[in-house]
């Protein structure tokens, strides 16, 4: 939860993964509270009023999983909304001529968001989410310490500074509000 709250501050789309690693993290734990609080709250080095405050957020996201439909695979609610506004974001960038180093960006990862989509099993699926996904994707290869391959190191540098440029224009669009016209 305080990882959470500060990345929802400072980086969207740190955030965004942070929170698909937690849903992960919540199904490695049979979504057992009482798991996640013996196996990995107690690991941290929280007060006991933050341990609570942490088991209390972790409830929360059990509860909403179950009801959601998502305990074993899928996302919050929260989080495909936390997308949307992403995605939505990212056409609002592109439809303006306000933005010329966005699509700038945007046209650079394109073709490797197409060779991701048309690796992947959801032909449809939106292009920030190709992107998410191919993160997540590299993200989790790493923590098992699989090989990477350099082809794919490259898609994802250059994937990862595109969605770096769209979260900080989130961030600013929040501060300050962008204009588009």
């Amino acid at each position: 939860m305080f990882i959470a709250q500060e990345l929802r501050k400072k980086n969207i789309a740190e955030y965004l993964l942070y929170m698909w690693q937690v849903e992960d993290t919540i199904r490695a734990f049979d979504c057992s509270l009482g798991r996640i609080k013996r196996e990995y709250v107690e690991r941290f080095d929280y007060s006991d009023e933050q341990k609570e405050e942490e088991l209390d957020w972790f409830g929360n996201l059990i509860r909403m999983m179950n009801q959601e439909g998502c305990r074993e695979q899928g996302h919050l609610q929260i989080n495909k909304v936390t997308l949307q506004m992403l995605i939505e974001l990212h056409s609002q960038l592109l439809e303006s001529p306000k933005f010329p180093f966005y699509n700038t960006a945007y046209y650079k990862v394109l073709p490797f968001i197409v060779e991701l989509r048309n690796r992947g099993v959801d032909k449809q699926e939106n292009e920030i989410e190709t992107c998410f996904n191919s993160l997540y994707g590299v993200m989790m290869l790493r923590l098992q310490k699989k090989e990477i391959s350099p082809d794919t190191q490259h898609a994802v540098k250059e994937i990862s500074t595109f969605i770096g440029m769209l979260s900080d224009y989130y961030k600013k669009d929040k501060e300050e509000g962008l204009k588009f016209e």
